[in-house]
C-alpha cells in the first residue's frame, strides 16, 4: 500500500532497470570524510563485453579510491564486481545518481540511491580548546573600488568625447553657415575669431592663419582672384591688376597695410616671429579697414529687372537652406543630448547597482519581471494552500496524468502550476487525499520525488533538509540544492536551484515546490517571498 500511495503521491512511478545490473550500498549513513563503498554488478554471458565507467565524482561525492573488478562464475554466466569508494566533506542529504554502464556498447544504468553524511560530534571535555580568533573586518563594498573609478573614468570619457564632437560639428557649421555676401562673411568670421581668444592663449601662429585667411576668402570671393592659392608678392600683383581692370579706386596705403599684415603673418607661421601685444591688435584692424576698404571700392553694378528676380529667388533658396541646416542642427543637437543623458543614467546605475542590473532591465528577465510584477494570494487544493505568488498558477488535470487504476486510490488530488521545470521559473503546488488511511514518511516521500525528477532529466543533484514551520506554526519539511537539468529537445542542459516543501495532514500531503537557474537573484528573491506567505488550512476528518 505504502508503494502505491507514494507513486500516486509524485504523478509518475520509479523507472524499473534491467535485471542485468545491480546496485548496492555498504550504508547509507555515514560520517564527514568516510568511505561509501558503493558496488556494481553486472551479470552477462562470457562472450560479453563490460565497461564500467571511470569517474570522478559520482553527483556530489568525490572517488576517492576506485577498486579492481572482480569476477565471479555462475553456471554459463559471469558476474561482473566493481566496486568504488566514494566520500563527501559538507554534511547533508545527497543523491548517487544512475550512471550507464556499458554492455556490448549498450548502456544499462545503475539505480540512483539517497545518502546522508552526518556531522562528526566534538567532545568539548576531551577536546582542547583555543582562544577565539580576532574579528575580522569584512570586506568593503567598495574593496574594488578601482572597478568604480574606471567606470566612472570610461564614461567620463563618453561623455567629453559627445560634448568634444558636438561643439566641433557646431563649429563648422557656423563657418560654413551660408552668408548674403562676402563681407558680411568676413566681418561675422572675423567677430568669431575674436571671440576664440587665440592669442591670448598663447595661439599666436594659429591666430594670424586664420587672420589671413579670412582676408584671402574674401578677396578670392568678392573680386575674384585665386587668393587662397598664391604667395602674398603674387596676390599683391593680381590685386593691383584687379584693381585697375575692375575700376577700383584703392589707395596706396589700403593695399601696402594688407601687404604688411600678410607678410607679418608669414614670418609667424614660417620664422616662429611673436609680434608684440599692440602689433597683434593693429595688425587685426588693418585687415578689416583692408576688407572693409575693398568693398566700398568695388564698382556697383545696377541689375536689370530679371537679375533681380533671379537674385531674389537664390536669396530666398539660401533662406530655405538655413532653415534647412537649423533644424538639422536642432535634431543632432537633441539626439546628442539624448545620448549624453542615456550615457549618464546608465553610468550612474551600473556603478550603484551593477552592470548585471542594468543587463536584465534593458534586455528583460523573467523572473525580474515576476518579482516587479503585482503579485497575487490564492488557495489552491484541499486541504488549501494558501500562497503569494507572481502569477496565478494553472490547474492540471490529475486524470490526465495518473492511470485509472491508481486514481481509484485517490479521494482527491488537485495539482497547480506555472512555467517550465526545463526552462526559466517553476513553481508546482499540489495536494491529494486519500480513501484509506496511509502513514506517509516525508523524508522518503522527498526521496521519491528526487528519482521522479531524475528521471525527467535531473542529473548531479545535491540536496538537504531541514524542518520547516510556517508563520502560523504548521510543521513540515524542506529539501532544497542544485541539480543540473538536461533539456531532451536542445541536449543543453543547466544547472537549477530547488525548494520543495512538505506538509501532511490526516490522510493528506500538501506540496510546494519552486525551481530556478542557480545564481538568479531575482529567482532567489521570489522563492523567499513566496515560502514566508505559506499558510495551510486544517484537513476536515
Amino acid at each position: 500500500m505504502k508503494k502505491i500511495a507514494y507513486i500516486v503521491l509524485f504523478l509518475i512511478s520509479t523507472s524499473l532497470f534491467a535485471q542485468k545490473v545491480t546496485t548496492a550500498l555498504d550504508t547509507t549513513r555515514n560520517k564527514i570524510g568516510a568511505e561509501f563503498k558503493l558496488t556494481l554488478k553486472a551479470s552477462v554471458d562470457t562472450a560479453a563485453r563490460v565497461v564500467f565507467p571511470k569517474l570522478k565524482n559520482f553527483g556530489a561525492l568525490e572517488v576517492i579510491r576506485s577498486y579492481p573488478i572482480d569476477t565471479i562464475w555462475n553456471d554459463d554466466r559471469y558476474e561482473l564486481v566493481k566496486k568504488y569508494g566514494l566520500t563527501q566533506f559538507d554534511s547533508g542529504k545527497y543523491t548517487i545518481p544512475r550512471v550507464p554502464i556499458l554492455i556490448n556498447k549498450k548502456p544499462f544504468f545503475s539505480d540512483s540511491l539517497l545518502v546522508e553524511v552526518a556531522n562528526v560530534k566534538v567532545d568539548t571535555l576531551q577536546q582542547k580548546m583555543y582562544d577565539i580568533k580576532n574579528i575580522v573586518a569584512a570586506e568593503s563594498h567598495w574593496g574594488n573600488w578601482w572597478k568604480y573609478l574606471l567606470a566612472i573614468i570610461i564614461l567620463a570619457g563618453i561623455g567629453a568625447f559627445a560634448y568634444w564632437y558636438f561643439k566641433k560639428r557646431q563649429n563648422k557649421e557656423t563657418e560654413e553657415e551660408v552668408y548674403k555676401s562676402p563681407i558680411e562673411k568676413a566681418t561675422s568670421l572675423l567677430t568669431i575669431l575674436e571671440q576664440k581668444e587665440l592669442w591670448q592663449n598663447g595661439e599666436i601662429k594659429e591666430y594670424y592663419s586664420e587672420l589671413t585667411d579670412i582676408a584671402r576668402n574674401y578677396i578670392e570671393e568678392a573680386i575674384e582672384i585665386p587668393a587662397m592659392e598664391s604667395t602674398t608678392s603674387e596676390l599683391i600683383t593680381a590685386l593691383r591688376a584687379a584693381s585697375v581692370k575692375k575700376k577700383m579706386t584703392l589707395s596706396k596705403e589700403t593695399i601696402e597695410n594688407l601687404e604688411r599684415v600678410l607678410k607679418q603673418a608669414d614670418l609667424v607661421k614660417f620664422a616662429k616671429s611673436k609680434p608684440l601685444d599692440f602689433e597683434i591688435t593693429e595688425d587685426r584692424n588693418k585687415i578689416q579697414k583692408a576688407i572693409l576698404t575693398l568693398d566700398k571700392a568695388i564698382p556697383v553694378e545696377v541689375p536689370e529687372e530679371e537679375d533681380l528676380l533671379l537674385n531674389e529667388a537664390q536669396r530666398q533658396q539660401q533662406i530655405q537652406l538655413q532653415l534647412k541646416k537649423k533644424k538639422a542642427k536642432q535634431i543632432r543637437t537633441a539626439i546628442v543630448s539624448v545620448v549624453l543623458l542615456l550615457v549618464l543614467v546608465t553610468g550612474f546605475f551600473v556603478v550603484t547597482r551593477g552592470f548585471g542590473y542594468v543587463i536584465d532591465t534593458v534586455f528583460g528577465r523573467e523572473t525580474k519581471e515576476l518579482l516587479e510584477g503585482e503579485w497575487v494570494k490564492s488557495e489552491y487544493g484541499s486541504p488549501g494552500i494558501l500562497i503569494e505568488t507572481p502569477q496565478v498558477l494553472k490547474r492540471i488535470d490529475a486524470e490526465k496524468v495518473l492511470p485509472k487504476n491508481t486514481m481509484a486510490l485517490i479521494k482527491e488530488m488537485q495539482l497547480f502550476q506555472h512555467g517550465d521545470m526545463m526552462n526559466g521559473f517553476y513553481i508546482m503546488v499540489s495536494t491529494s487525499q486519500f480513501k484509506q488511511p496511509t502513514d506517509i514518511d516525508l523524508a522518503k516521500a522527498m526521496e521519491g520525488n528526487l528519482k521522479i525528477i531524475e528521471a525527467q532529466g535531473g542529473q548531479n543533484i545535491i540536496v538537504k533538509q531541514e524542518d520547516f514551520e510556517t508563520e502560523s506554526g504548521v510543521q513540515g519539511m524542506k529539501g532544497y540544492g542544485t541539480m543540473s537539468m538536461l533539456n531532451p529537445l536542445t541536449k543543453s542542459s543547466e544547472k537549477v536551484y530547488y525548494e520543495i516543501l512538505y506538509f501532511k495532514q490526516n490522510q493528506g500531503l500538501q506540496q510546494i515546490m519552486i525551481v530556478f537557474p542557480e545564481g538568479d537573484q531575482y529567482g532567489s528573491a521570489i522563492a523567499e517571498r513566496m515560502l514566508q506567505s505559506v499558510e495551510l488550512r486544517q484537513a476536515s476528518n
